[in-house]
């Protein structure tokens, strides 16, 4: 039986005494996690601080864009205005042109009707003149 117990002796693991760390050791690790976790929080807000900027960046381009497009309608708009105002001053003129195209048109007609009416007159003079 003592074999045996050798044998269950040699398959259970001992475990040693917990022990606490010496107090310089534990000052050493506070140190250094203290100084782990300002490195962490420096890279985070140092992190924060860029996306912020980034924006800022971005928010003043968007701005200067923005300002840009403001001057671009604006010259669009006194464009508009000045073409308005041209047109305006030749609406008589395009007015007199429509009436002289339909004055044409008309006078076109009656260039049409009187030569029907020649053809006609022509036609009878030949027939007049054959008897």
């Amino acid at each position: 039986m003592e074999v045996e117990e050798a044998s269950d002796d040699a398959a259970v693991e001992t475990a040693e005494e917990a022990k606490e760390p010496a107090e310089a050791d534990i000052t050493e690790l506070c140190r250094d996690m203290f100084s782990k976790m300002a490195t962490y929080l420096t890279g985070e807000l140092t992190a924060t601080s860029e996306d912020y900027k980034l924006l800022e960046n971005m928010n003043k381009l968007t701005s200067l864009k923005y300002l840009e497009m403001k001057d671009i309608a604006i010259n669009i708009s006194r464009n508009l205005k000045d073409l308005n105002q041209k047109y305006a001053g030749l609406q008589p003129y395009l007015d007199q042109i429509n009436v002289i195209e339909e004055q044409v048109a008309a006078l076109e007609q009656a260039a049409y009707k009187l030569d029907a009416y020649s053809k006609k007159l022509e036609a009878k003079y030949k027939k007049l003149e054959k008897r």
